[in-house]
Order: C-alpha cells, then structure tokens, then sequence
C-alpha cells in the first residue's frame, strides 16, 4: 500500500512541528507539506496532491471550515480530518457538513492518531465515539442535503443496503468484509456506489442516513 501523504494545517507553528515530527516517526506516513491558514492550505495541497489533511478550524485569513468546503470542491478526492481543540457542536456539525471525514480532539494520544489515520486510508471515519454520537442525533433531524438522498434510496442494492446497515452500526470495512463475506475491496466499491447514489459525501452522513431512514437504530452506534 502507498505511504499516505499529509498535509498539516494549523497556524500555531509549534503544534505543527510537533505534530509533524511525531508523524515523520512512523515508516506508513509521509508529512508532504505544512500551511498556516485555509488559503495557503489550498496552495499547498495543489502543489504536493496530499491524500490527508490535518487541518485546525480557527485559523487567520481563511479558516479551517471554509477551507473544507473549497478543498473538498476542487479536491473531492482528499480525505479531510479536523484537528482542532473545540469540542463546540457548531463547528463539528459544520465540519462534517462541509465535506470533512473526520473530527479529532487535540487532546488525544499519539497512538489514538495514528489508529485513527490507518483507519482513514480504509475509508473510515477519524471521529470519537462521543464526538460520533452528537453528530447522528444531531443529523437524525430532518436536513435538506439528507433528505435529497431519499429520492436515490431505492436505487440501492440489497447488498448496497447491508452494507451501509453495517457502516451505521461503526463497523471498519475489514469486519463488513468479514460479515458479508467478501473482499474488503468490495466494500469499498459499495461504499462508493452508495456514496454516488444518495449524493452523499462521505461515510459518516452515509451513517447518519441510514439511522434516519430506521435501517439502524442509534442506540446501535453509541
């Protein structure tokens, strides 16, 4: 498997040099670029093709949940993940909103962060449990983006839907592999095909549909 690329984005510039220096001690992790603020963020990703950015919210000029939101429309492929230290609702539901496939407390430990990022290069969602139950009892509301998604709903496949039934109840993709007993490859071209259908962005909001629409229960995912 190809080393990651990260692109790290904070404008505190000791926190970054730690982060970065604490990434470069992994052989699967590759820092490519470093930026202060959303616009340059998007300059440098443009230049070094990043498969992750770590990226702050509060930030001057540009910030961090403006910069999903251009990023992610130039970039739809980038796997996105805040690294921030506001647990505010506001900004983790906007976060996601924007495009973002992760949301990280500053305050967690480096092996923490280093799972979480294996975890993104498989298609999973970098948030924490607490952090993932406020999102789907917040995205359980009704939501103009979600609600576009019901109109493709009955497009999915049988095994479409197993498979986001399993990616709302928290499962990676290797254990869905493993329930549906196929390859984890598999998964991904489904996860892909449902994303496309439902007009989704990425896994979480796939999750948080699959609740609203009652194929999983939320107590499941807590």
């Amino acid at each position: 498997m190809q080393v990651p690329r990260i692109l790290l984005v904070d404008d505190h510039i000791l926190f970054r040099k730690g982060v970065a220096a604490l990434l470069q001690t992994q052989d699967d992790l590759e820092v490519v670029g470093e930026a202060g603020d959303g616009f340059e963020a998007l300059e440098k990703a443009r230049e070094t093709m990043p498969d992750i950015i770590l990226m702050d919210i509060t930030m001057p000029r540009c910030s961090g949940l403006e910069a999903v939101k251009i990023l992610k429309r130039e970039m739809p492929s980038v796997h996105i993940v805040m690294l921030t230290v506001s647990a505010e609702e506001s900004d983790l539901f906007a976060a996601i909103k924007n495009g973002a496939e992760g949301y990280l407390l500053k305050n967690l430990e480096p092996e923490q962060l280093f799972d979480l990022l294996a975890g993104v290069r498989r298609g999973e969602a970098a948030i924490s449990g607490t952090l993932a139950t406020k999102i789907l009892h917040e995205f359980s509301r009704p939501d103009e983006q979600l609600a576009a998604a019901g109109v493709a709903a009955d497009e999915l496949t049988a095994r479409e839907t197993d498979v986001l039934e399993l990616v709302a109840s928290g499962q990676t993709n290797r254990e869905i592999a493993n329930a549906l007993c196929v390859a984890e490859n598999t998964v991904k071209i489904h996860l892909r095909n449902i994303l496309h259908k439902l007009h989704l962005k990425n896994r979480v909001q796939a999750a948080v549909y699959a609740v609203r629409e009652g194929l999983v229960d939320a107590s499941e995912t807590t």
